[in-house]
């Protein structure tokens, strides 16, 4: 392996350590090297907070011999002036002698502008060293700027014989009918931590009256969003009183009552419900349920991965489980279940 893969590697690395708490900024990690040895590193903590860049170079102990080397960064380094000052200006001013960058920044006010910048600057500048990686590491802040619309994952859970709940009636005791085993319903709570919002329907609500948090791990709620197209959901759900974040599209209203933001939507497809959540500034949401909602999302082709839970138990009968076209890209085992990882072409 060459060594500009070495440390681009090392600044995927720190990048995800960002992972959390910088949306809807990029995951960006930077090291900087000098004859071979790595003399200082950073990533973006937070959003609002000083860039990988800046805390790369605050963390170089011998700043004298920063011209004579090398900066690694996984994203193009920005061009404008935004919460933080350019990188690009930064990385010209400490005269590096080289920069090298895994791939280039698609957000209209940098695309290009910070390589430019280093170009015409006549600093050496390798881009493109990672660049698949790299590509992936963003994939949500890619798909937000390029496509207008948040990077969606599906999710769901169903038993052996292809059921996600049991049949309900109006005697049926409200809570979830687990499929899952526990070690796979904490493993799902890392997953929504790794997204800005987790988005149900009416129906689950209703039948579940989830948290949709991430009680089982050390991590960040996602941003609640449910659809609930004439208001039907009862006040005494756990979501209106626990003073989370959460959003209900409907065809109603708008407000705001305590942590709950009303917002109206003259039709409630996932047409609109994405472009509401682009223009929320929301980059990536995790829906959940239940059968009919995920479904709208197959159907209309609008969603970048799935990820299907096949647990032991059978049921015999109840609501069938969503149909997902083509072959899953891979699957493991984790506790008593298996997992399926599905990626639109």
């Amino acid at each position: 392996m060459f060594s500009d893969e070495i440390y681009m590697y090392r600044c995927i690395e720190l990048a995800q350590l960002g992972m959390q708490n910088v949306a809807p900024n990029p995951m960006v990690g930077s090291v900087i090297v000098f004859e071979d040895r790595i003399i200082g590193e950073g990533y973006h903590q937070r959003y609002g907070s000083a860039h990988a860049e800046v805390n790369a170079i605050n963390n170089v102990k011998q700043k004298e011999l920063i011209p004579f080397s090398t900066i690694y960064v996984n994203l193009e380094p920005c061009a404008h002036h935004g919460k933080t000052p350019p990188c690009a200006d930064l990385i010209l001013k400490k005269k590096f002698k080289r920069v090298v960058i895994g791939s280039k920044d698609p957000f209209h006010e940098v695309a290009g502008k910070g390589i430019e910048k280093l170009n015409q600057a006549g600093i050496e500048t390798k881009v493109g060293v990672l660049e698949k990686e790299c590509l992936n590491l963003n994939k949500r802040f890619f798909t937000f700027h390029q496509k207008e619309r948040p990077y969606v994952i599906l999710k769901w859970a169903q038993t052996a014989d292809g059921f996600i709940d049991k049949a309900r009636n109006s005697d049926s005791e409200i809570g979830v009918n687990w499929i899952s085993s526990p070690e796979t319903q904490t493993l799902v709570h890392h997953w929504r931590s790794q997204e800005q919002a987790i988005l149900v329907g009416r129906k689950t609500v209703e039948t579940d009256n989830p948290t949709l948090t991430v009680r089982e791990i050390d991590g960040k709620n996602p941003i609640r969003i449910v659809i609930d197209s004439q208001l039907q959901i009862s006040s005494k759900a756990t979501l209106f009183s626990d003073g989370l974040e959460t959003i209900i599209f409907n065809r109603i209203k708008n407000g705001k009552e305590n942590n709950i933001s009303f917002v109206k939507l003259d039709s409630i497809d996932t047409k609109n419900i994405l472009k509401e959540l682009y223009l929320l500034n929301i980059q990536s949401v995790f829906v959940e349920g239940g059968n009919r909602t995920l479904q709208h999302f197959l159907v209309n082709n609008v969603w970048d991965e799935a990820r299907v839970i096949v647990g032991k138990s059978i049921f015999k009968d109840g609501i069938k489980a969503p149909i997902i076209q083509g072959i899953p890209k891979f699957y493991k085992e984790f506790s008593n279940d298996k997992i399926y990882h599905y990626f639109r072409k």
